[in-house]
């Protein structure tokens, strides 16, 4: 699912991508593809609940006392985010309902922020 050749920090990053995935899939969502990138930008998780395509940023901070992991996510990252959503949306022939959620980790404490990010 993710590649081999990959930093520590990278390595950390995924740790924290499959501990949201698999909180998300505890709440019923199923997965669709994890890691999509494009020219524009990447996505960590797409993610499918009911019939809505989900969009899944996951922040993780050592703690909150920067502001946390959701205020973490700046506007440059929300256009990488939207522009690599319609860049996978492109296959569709009909668009599916969609939303942008986040997964904010802040020490041990994960938060699930539905439609995090209005369009």
């Amino acid at each position: 699912m993710w590649p081999a050749r990959l930093s520590g920090k990278q390595r950390q990053g995924q740790l924290w991508e499959q501990t949201a995935l698999a909180y998300l899939q505890r709440q019923g969502l199923r997965l669709v593809e994890a890691n999509y990138r494009c020219r524009g930008g990447e996505i960590d998780l797409i993610v499918r609940d009911g019939e809505a395509l989900v969009f899944v940023e996951v922040r993780q901070r050592a703690s909150s006392s920067h502001g946390g992991a959701a205020a973490s996510i700046t506007p440059a990252k929300v256009r990488r985010m939207v522009c690599a959503a319609q860049t996978y949306l492109l296959r569709f022939a009909h668009l599916p309902p969609c939303r942008f959620d986040v997964v904010a980790i802040d020490g041990e404490q994960l938060d699930w922020l539905r439609d995090a990010i209005q369009l």
